[in-house]
């Protein structure tokens, strides 16, 4: 098979070839090309003559790219991340294209990305960091919070939630809620309290998001969820950008309803993050507003960039396309309930599910 491998970086490169090489079944019969670019519509026609794309979150594959890949002679869709929101699963059953993913590739990265956003909004470290540097060792403005018997409500608790519950309860001695449709008996074991959304927004002084994103999670943060919160609150998503409608955040911000907000995501970060846009005006006039907040810490989608997570997910895509292409099946194939159903992929894949990179 050739394999088209979409969105790449230096790291994916290293880690997809250096993976590839090892195995002899793969190497004796595949192979694989790199592309910076993301898979769309106008970049589609590149994929004409591979059996098989690899693509990462924010490509996308619709039904207009899946027709054209099907005609181009692609039958195969290998997700290089555990998430699937931007596959139209329906259109590629109806075509005849199997998508496979990473269901998980070491989900403490994320998680100890997580407790990382936690830590460095409560302790003000950039502020504290760009101070230092000038020469400014004022503490004025860096009080923080103990950790220990604050509330911390998870929204989502499959793998990736589910380490960073054990690292905040046993670890920093958090009081743990949860939210999820599939309660985890291993939050359970660690003391957390499955509730309802509603009872977790209203109780949690830091709440983090683990979720999917669906239809049922679409701005699953809102302002209606929002004006249950505690004032002050503490907010973090390194998920999936569509669990929060950022406009309605900003106003919670600018009304001190959130005390602090951490991002690895955002709605609309397709065309801005995985680039260097430092000599460039940021167009997204919602994304700028929410870089003049002190309170509001953002990276770049990197929450999966581990050299473990990477080893994983370079060597779990190499596993699917060579099942695939030995059986015509993968065990790691993603699709839809039912062809009939809109309510989109099989219940499976729910919030009890990983919803990192």
């Amino acid at each position: 098979m050739k394999i088209a491998v979409f969105s790449t970086r230096a790291y994916d490169r290293q880690f997809m070839a250096e993976i590839a090489t090892k195995s002899r079944a793969f190497s004796a019969s595949h192979q694989l090309e790199f592309f910076d670019a993301h898979l769309r519509p106008d970049t589609v026609r590149v994929a004409e003559g591979y059996d098989a794309v690899c693509v990462f979150v924010n490509d996308v594959i619709d039904r207009e790219v899946l027709e054209r890949l099907y005609v181009g002679g692609v039958r195969l869709v290998a997700l290089r991340c555990a998430g699937y929101n931007n596959v139209d699963l329906k259109a590629a059953q109806q075509i005849g294209v199997t998508v496979v993913r990473v269901p998980a590739y070491s989900p403490e990265a994320v998680a100890e990305h997580t407790v990382a956003l936690i830590l460095a909004l409560n302790r003000k470290i950039c502020r504290a960091y760009h101070r230092v540097r000038e020469g400014n060792f004022s503490l004025e403005g860096l009080v923080g919070f103990n950790l220990r018997d604050k509330t911390v409500g998870l929204v989502g608790t499959g793998r990736i939630g589910a380490t960073v519950a054990r690292i905040l309860g046993p670890g920093f001695g958090c009081n743990l809620l949860g939210f999820d449709p599939e309660p985890n008996q291993r939050c359970v074991e660690l003391g957390l309290k499955y509730v309802t959304l509603p009872e977790l927004v209203a109780n949690s002084d830091i709440i983090s998001l683990h979720a999917p994103l669906a239809p049922s999670t679409s701005h699953l943060i809102n302002d209606s969820t929002i004006a249950m919160m505690k004032r002050d609150v503490m907010l973090i998503n390194t998920s999936r950008g569509g669990l929060i409608d950022t406009k309605a955040v900003i106003k919670a911000i600018k009304t001190g309803k959130i005390g602090s907000l951490g991002l690895d995501v955002y709605e609309e970060e397709a065309g801005l993050f995985f680039y260097d846009r430092s000599l460039e005006a940021i167009s997204d006039d919602v994304f700028a507003r929410l870089l003049t907040f002190p309170n509001v810490l953002i990276t770049g989608h990197q929450g999966f960039l581990t050299q473990e997570a990477l080893e994983h997910i370079a060597q779990t895509t190499i596993n699917n396309i060579l099942e695939y292409a030995l059986t015509g099946t993968c065990c790691n194939e993603v699709v839809a309930a039912d062809l009939i159903c809109s309510t989109g992929p099989k219940s499976k894949t729910s919030l009890a599910q990983p919803a990192g990179a």
